[in-house]
């Protein structure tokens, strides 16, 4: 049986999955972006307003992101004490997986990514 060489396929097709599902992507991009609003997250993710908003109401009500009104605004805090949810990984907080972006400026990630690439 002959095997698919990937590496000759351009890159939209190699990198159209991620590790994390939606509601992951939202709170890693919230973790990083404290202080974004849900336009910025849906134009950057390619999902709908209403999709992140959704999104964001599953990780209230689940302890992960607390979600703070300031007028018209919202502001948006991962709670890094809250469980990780996976059905093996039972032990971690938030904090194990998360607390190396938190507070980090994105300036000092796309530096230390492009070093690692």
């Amino acid at each position: 049986m002959k095997r698919h060489d990937r590496s000759s396929e351009p890159l939209a097709i190699q990198n159209h999955w991620y590790l994390v599902s939606s509601h992951g992507a939202v709170l890693f991009y919230i973790a990083v972006y404290p202080e974004c609003t849900i336009r910025q997250i849906a134009d950057e993710m390619a999902l709908t307003q209403r999709t992140v908003w959704g999104l964001i109401g599953d990780l209230r009500r689940a302890g992960m992101l607390n979600v703070r009104r300031d007028g018209r605004r919202h502001h948006y805090t991962v709670n890094l004490e809250a469980p990780f949810r996976h059905p093996i990984l039972t032990d971690l907080t938030l904090r194990s997986v998360l607390g190396a972006v938190v507070g980090r400026k994105p300036t000092e990630r796309r530096a230390s990514n492009r070093k690692s690439a």
